[in-house]
């Protein structure tokens, strides 16, 4: 049905980058550089969160992302999705929703009374889950958050966010190390793509993004921030 039904992952790609930049969830500010909490400098900041507020997108996005899950890790291989606190939440809800399947969310520390509990929901040992995140940067809250449902018995062995960095080198493989598949739907290169197709900033702005995409602790080091992520 997915495969007949929906655009192939290209293209895919190339439209939910064009709704996060139509939604102006995307944010390029070179001469004032963004400070992550990591103390990395950056030109460019994306805010998935401003998905929820926007039905249209929010919803051809889910579709993307349920198809994107069917094709890349099969029809019949979760019983549950979790969401990582806190953004990860609303889109682990609409996509279970999809995959008719049960939800989770998974705290990033245990709430300290009551249960101590780690993850809310009901929790089913054996249970493949598949946990959901608004974006992934170099991968290492997805570990945190696989390791918590490893810990109450379930199997995680896929990740999906809506919007994964891709520009820290081997942060694929780090997951893959972890036995944790990440599945996404856009990029900051799809970004940038599709920001420059629409006109939508200036060249010399576009020129700051591409520099950080190719070089990011390069380019946060020049303009005063870190020049390597912390340990994880």
């Amino acid at each position: 049905m997915f495969s007949n039904t929906f655009p192939d992952r290209a293209t895919m790609a190339k439209l939910a980058a064009g709704m996060l930049l139509e939604i102006e969830a995307v944010h390029f500010r070179a001469d004032e550089p963004f400070t992550f909490t990591s103390g990395l400098a950056s030109p460019v900041y994306i805010d998935c969160r401003k998905l929820i507020s926007y039905p249209r997108v929010r919803s051809a996005l889910m579709d993307f992302a349920a198809a994107t899950i069917l094709r890349d890790a099969g029809f019949a291989r979760f019983d549950a999705v979790a969401g990582g606190e806190t953004a990860g939440i609303p889109f682990s809800a609409l996509i279970a929703e999809r995959l008719e399947l049960p939800m989770q969310y998974v705290r990033k520390k245990p709430k300290g009374f009551g249960r101590n509990a780690r993850i809310e929901g009901a929790v089913k040992e054996n249970d493949r889950v598949l946990l959901v995140e608004d974006l992934a940067t170099d991968g290492g809250s997805k570990v945190s958050f696989v390791e918590a449902l490893r810990e109450a018995g379930c199997e995680c062995t896929h990740a999906f966010a809506v919007f994964y960095y891709d520009i820290f080198p081997g942060a694929l493989d780090r997951l893959a190390e972890k036995n944790i598949r990440l599945h996404y739907l856009t990029t900051w290169w799809n970004v940038l793509d599709a920001a420059r197709e629409a006109g939508t900033f200036d060249e010399a702005t576009l020129g700051e993004v591409d520099a950080f995409l190719k070089s990011p602790l390069a380019w946060s080091k020049k303009n005063g921030g870190i020049d390597a992520l912390p340990a994880r």
